[in-house]
């Protein structure tokens, strides 16, 4: 698990490997809440702590301020993001969560649109009731 500003500095360098290597990259913004879990920092960073252990070892988890964890997922086009989430959630027990995503390069060419889709799509799925990802196209 990695701060905000880490979780940039790693996104623009895997953008450039990516760009070189010629593969795709993803990022999920999300928020989660196990069944009788209570709101709070420490939740959030156990539940982002638990989501790292279950990723691989390339990709990289980080816990921002507002609660939303970021994942990088390396050498994973959006079209997977679905059937990680499901695996997350079930194997976490999450009663909710909300998630947007995107991807290098088919949705985005640099970090920060990357980020700014994610957290936006992460807004419109938790404001629609959770329970919801939406990812960039």
């Amino acid at each position: 698990m990695v701060d905000d500003a880490l979780f940039r500095l790693l996104l623009e360098l895997e953008i450039h490997k990516a760009q070189r290597l010629r593969y795709t990259i993803s990022i999920v913004c999300l928020t989660m809440e196990r069944s009788g879990a209570g709101n709070g920092q420490a939740a959030g960073t156990s539940i982002a702590e638990s989501i790292a252990i279950r990723l691989r070892g390339t990709d990289v988890v980080a816990m921002r301020a507002e609660g939303l964890v970021l994942c990088l997922l390396v050498d994973a086009d959006a079209t997977h993001l679905p059937s990680i989430l499901e695996r997350l959630t079930t194997r976490l027990q999450m009663a909710s969560w909300s998630a947007g995503g995107s991807s290098y390069p088919r949705t985005a060419v640099r970090a920060d649109q990357m980020v700014r889709q994610a957290i936006e799509l992460h807004t419109r799925a938790r404001n629609e009731g959770g329970n919801r990802l939406y990812v960039a196209s």
